[in-house]
């Protein structure tokens, strides 16, 4: 797009608009002038489509392929409603901006505007003209395991919900397949429920879990609308308080958050059975309560 003529790029999303109420198929055009404003455009353009924007059809949130070219200052003059300022602010706190004191509406996510000191980089997504990627965390070294029988299950539909939801699109919006366990006993017990006798594993600190499950609840899976970086973030701490029984402290103290989690035991893992797609297995313990949980979530591409 040599000619930056951005509003020639805005005309074509009104007409386009104007086509399409009258029966023509024109919106996959209105959609990809829509993404190339987001990712290009100077700020007051980006801001008004992320603003105003349908974001359907497009390669991730209109506000989050903003926020991955704009920096705060650039792009907040130009955010017209509350859920658009929010979003924008969160996802640039994940690119490494500090964003404390800004004003942003805390009932569309309510976590700190920086990264606390435990969290990790997490893996942002990386949007072209017309492609894009959404990289993890680097592998952890895993090696197999026999797992011992199956603890008792356990029916804690809160927290297996909490863990479900980071991935729900998954398989509701895509071809995958989520199982979660809830059972007494250690994170290998609730691992063998989800149904293996073998496992690849890595114990894990809570940090590189936090960015796995960060990870997960940003995306669509192979085929469902990507939810983007900040809801990932914002599940992986909403799931985290949930097996802790914090969730009626929200909004939580991080300090509080990272010793209590600190003490579980984290770890992730495999069935090690020619894995494509995307894929999370996770598995965590509380040994004081005497539970541990175990997700399994695959999707095809």
């Amino acid at each position: 797009m040599a000619a930056r003529e951005w509003d020639g790029l805005e005309k074509v999303i009104d007409r386009c608009a104007e086509a399409v109420t009258r029966g023509k198929q024109v919106w996959a055009a209105a959609h990809y002038a829509e993404y190339r404003l987001a990712l290009d455009a100077p700020g007051p353009y980006a801001g008004r489509v992320v603003s105003e924007g349908a974001a359907a059809g497009t390669l991730g949130p209109h506000w989050e392929v903003a926020a991955s070219t704009h920096a705060w200052d650039e792009i907040e003059p130009h955010l017209t409603n509350s859920q658009s300022r929010a979003m924008v602010a969160h996802e640039r706190v994940l690119r490494g901006e500090v964003l404390d004191g800004v004003d942003v509406d805390a009932a569309v996510i309510d976590l700190p505007l920086h990264l606390e000191q435990f969290e990790p980089l997490y893996p942002v997504a990386v949007y072209r003209p017309d492609k894009a990627s959404f990289p993890e965390l680097d592998k952890v070294a895993m090696e197999w395991v026999d797992l011992p029988p199956v603890g008792s299950a356990v029916d804690d539909e809160h927290s297996t919900d909490a863990l479900r939801a980071l991935v729900a699109a998954w398989s509701d919006e895509s071809s995958g397949r989520v199982e979660v366990t809830c059972v007494e006993g250690g994170a290998l017990h609730a691992v063998r429920g989800i149904g293996p006798h073998r496992a690849m594993w890595s114990p894990v600190s809570f940090s590189r879990a936090l960015g796995a499950m960060q990870w997960a609840g940003a995306s669509g899976g192979a085929y469902g609308r990507r939810r983007g970086g900040p809801v990932g973030r914002a599940g992986s701490w909403w799931a985290t308080a949930v097996i802790l029984g914090l969730e009626d402290d929200w909004p939580l103290d991080p300090v509080e958050l990272n010793t209590a989690a600190g003490r579980l035991d984290w770890a992730l893992w495999s069935p090690g059975d020619h894995e494509v797609g995307w894929q999370f297995h996770l598995a965590v313990a509380d040994p004081d309560e005497g539970l541990a949980w175990a997700v399994s979530a695959s999707d095809a591409v």
